[in-house]
């Protein structure tokens, strides 16, 4: 099975330097896979504090995680800190998808990348809300690059998908 290649660099708009600590190592040696969650929490809410839409303590709506995921490609380790790219990936009405990139420092492809997806509710009755505009204004700012849709070989003229089903004999596709 192949996997598509991490995104480079040029895939985030923000970018925030955290230092590893000794005991986000774990047996095997490098960061534990949990600490990457951390660090995208960090990134993530750092950004929406600098520049200006969260308010930890009396802003609303307020940010609840709903997903999140991540990829690994290479091992990181403690001492060396790590850059964290981000981009907002899907702006929606009342929720945000947000695409991370874990880098070591200056290195040119990603250790991993993964997403994080917030939906904003009211403070006090957990309700989706709408973004407010300034809000939005913001998150627009740091968009991900578009990206060119790829060919899919399957595909029909009229844009579906073909279905291969498996051999019952074989139980493997046909060619």
């Amino acid at each position: 099975m192949s996997r598509e290649p991490l995104k480079g660099r040029d895939a985030y708009r923000v970018w925030r330097e955290i230092g590893t600590r000794w005991a986000d190592n774990d047996a095997y040696g490098h960061v534990n896979n949990t600490v990457y969650y951390q660090w995208f929490d960090t990134a993530v809410n750092a950004w929406l504090i600098e520049a200006g839409p969260l308010d930890i303590d009396k802003g609303d709506p307020i940010g609840l995680v709903v997903e999140t995921g991540c990829r690994y490609a290479a091992p990181l380790a403690y001492p060396e800190p790590v850059e964290v790219g981000l981009a907002v990936e899907h702006l929606g009405r009342s929720s945000v998808r947000y695409r991370l990139g874990i880098f070591a420092k200056g290195a040119a492809e990603a250790a991993a990348e993964g997403h994080f997806v917030h939906v904003y509710v009211g403070r006090a009755d957990r309700r989706p809300a709408t973004l407010p505009s300034a809000w939005r204004a913001k998150l627009e700012a740091i968009a991900a690059p578009a990206e060119t849709p790829k060919e899919e070989p399957d595909a029909r003229p009229d844009g579906r998908r073909l279905r291969v089903r498996p051999d019952p004999l074989l139980g493997a596709d046909r060619e």
